[in-house]
């Protein structure tokens, strides 16, 4: 029988799997570099601090998707995912949206993690609050991204426009916001419509 914890040390290791099978080989080590390193910086964080500050399994779970999409996007880079260069293909459309898809569980993931510490924490009470600050912060820390991703671009030139991933879009950071802003929400409101469900039991 799986213990409490065993699912999460499973996803650490198809974590690493992934990481190790991203980082043969990417498109650009520049590219990979930029793209992983919120990853490279937070799992060790969600590891050290494991024993005394655990998530729920949703939240987990959306770490380990985010963490994916990151790896694969760094692998490739955004703008060249393949199964969305088919999709962009078959159904015509101007752009690859892998991007777009990404954002969208960064910001749902986000919004979660936001969402836990704030009520585990006690640092604020009232669920309602703690939904809408924790949709707000999620936005700027979106917004937050896209002046990191403007800066490093800036920085280094034209090396780093896959970074950058706009594809000609000129509203590509309001609609990665948008994006974000979205899952933030949509999850929001899964998590808290799982956790009444739990509280019913």
């Amino acid at each position: 029988m799986m213990t409490k914890y065993k699912k999460h040390y499973i996803g650490l290791i198809f974590l690493i799997c992934i990481f190790i099978w991203s980082l043969i080989k990417p498109k650009s080590y520049l590219i990979w570099i930029l793209e992983a390193a919120p990853l490279i910086i937070g799992i060790p964080v969600l590891i050290l601090t494991y024993k005394k500050f655990k998530f729920s399994n949703l939240t987990y779970m959306l770490i380990l998707i985010a963490s994916c999409v990151m790896l694969v996007g760094g692998h490739y880079s955004y703008t060249e995912v393949p199964l969305f260069s088919w999709i962009q293909k078959i159904f015509n459309l101007s752009r690859n949206h892998y991007d777009r898809v990404g954002h969208f569980i960064q910001g749902a993931t986000a919004a979660l993690i936001i969402r836990e510490i704030l009520w585990k924490l006690r640092i604020v009470r009232g669920k309602l609050w703690v939904i809408i600050i924790s949709i707000c912060m999620c936005l700027a820390v979106s917004a937050f991204y896209e002046i990191i991703e403007f800066a490093i671009t800036y920085v280094v030139g034209g090396e780093a426009d896959a970074f950058l991933g706009m594809q000609g879009d000129i509203w590509d950071a309001q609609w990665d916001m948008i994006c974000a802003l979205s899952g933030a929400i949509v999850f929001n409101f899964i998590f808290s419509a799982l956790s009444y469900s739990e509280n019913k039991k």
